[in-house]
């Protein structure tokens, strides 16, 4: 039950992937990218079907031959989330897929050849109404500017993006949107800066190649926080060598703790300590694993003992506050009944479940109502 977010974002050209919108006034989309062989239709189309169940708004295939193109263009006719199809060096393989319904085309136009073939690939997306992303990265810059700055830095990083961007405002095409993403936090964060001040394009968010499940979310959550905290960002994808499905969550998770997006059940808890009158870290654990399918925003504190559990409850759709002989439910901060430690978590799953059916039954009431 907080407030909205502080944060006022960057002004931005709102650009369209299918039917979401990326940029402007548009809540920043959560993405990730399949890892299945894109050549395995079923493998794929199962993977993006979690994926969307997750929440993902769009998803990035890798298309890197005529054969995986086909393959896409299958893909395409058996899911609804809007995809970028990611393409380097051949354009035919954009032309192609643009042709297949390609939702966006990820490219670098630098790196598609001559000036006749950009031309087609964007002249092929100018009449279709496909969007393009350019994607830079610290580990694979021009071979001029490694020479130029000898390694990676933000400004070698932006000075390609731009190259980039050049052969898109030469041909009149401003339905774009741009990453310049590294491993490196701070040189990431820099480079999106430096970025943010030259273009009114969208900006994709990513910290690549970031890590494994936990190093990766922590590094990712940092450097995105940074930029995010500064109204700088549209889109954002978590680079994890982990389940894609994970990406997606950290990804809400990240929009949720800085008000940006609300996606289920944002949960308060406490670390725990002897204090505690009931297991908080089990409790939780169980939650949040019987908890994932609920989608409609709500907060939910989980605290064990009196010390800070009233004042969190009370701020929270659903509180637990607990005490001895019995813990102490809260509803939208009101005391409203009290639970022992038997069946806690499957009594409190319930209220919860309970709330949540409640809290759709009035959201879309007030709806209809306006």
């Amino acid at each position: 039950m907080h407030s909205e977010s502080p944060i006022k974002r960057r002004p931005t050209r709102k650009i369209w992937v299918g039917n979401v919108p990326v940029g402007g006034d548009a809540p920043i989309a959560v993405q990730s990218m399949t890892n299945t062989e894109t050549c395995d239709v079923d493998a794929t189309v199962a993977q993006i079907e979690r994926l969307k169940n997750a929440g993902a708004d769009i998803v990035r295939v890798s298309v890197p031959s005529m054969e995986a193109a086909e393959a896409f263009g299958k893909i395409k006719q058996r899911v609804s989330l809007p995809l970028v199809a990611d393409i380097h060096f051949d354009y035919q393989i954009a032309l192609r897929v643009a042709e297949l319904g390609v939702d966006c085309l990820r490219i670098n136009p630098g790196n598609i050849g001559r000036e006749d073939r950009v031309r087609a690939v964007v002249e092929a997306a100018r009449d279709r109404g496909i969007p393009i992303r350019i994607g830079v990265n610290a580990g694979s810059l021009e071979k001029d500017l490694q020479k130029k700055y000898g390694e990676p830095t933000p400004e070698a990083l932006v000075e390609s993006a731009l190259r980039h961007v050049e052969h898109l405002d030469r041909l009149n095409f401003p339905d774009f949107k741009v990453s310049v993403k590294a491993s490196d936090v701070f040189m990431a964060v820099a480079a999106y800066r430096l970025l943010a001040d030259k273009i009114e394009q969208p900006l994709h968010l990513g910290i690549t190649e970031a890590g494994g499940l936990r190093s990766g979310t922590v590094k990712s959550s940092v450097g995105l926080g940074m930029l995010l905290a500064e109204g700088i960002g549209d889109t954002i994808r978590i680079s994890l060598a982990a389940d894609p499905v994970e990406e997606i969550k950290v990804g809400f998770d990240i929009l949720k703790s800085l008000r940006l997006r609300s996606r289920g059940i944002n949960f308060i808890a406490c670390p725990s300590c002897s204090r505690q009158n009931f297991d908080v870290v089990k409790t939780m654990n169980e939650l949040e694993g019987r908890l994932d399918d609920l989608l409609v925003p709500m907060d939910v504190a989980v605290i064990g003992c009196v010390v800070n559990g009233p004042g969190e409850a009370k701020e929270a759709h659903i509180g637990l506050t607990g005490g001895s002989p019995n813990n102490l439910i809260y509803i939208d901060g009101k005391p409203a009944q009290k639970l022992s430690n038997d069946n806690l978590v499957d009594e409190l799953e319930q209220l919860i479940r309970r709330k949540a059916a409640e809290k759709v039954e009035t959201d879309a009431a007030l709806i209809l109502r306006s």
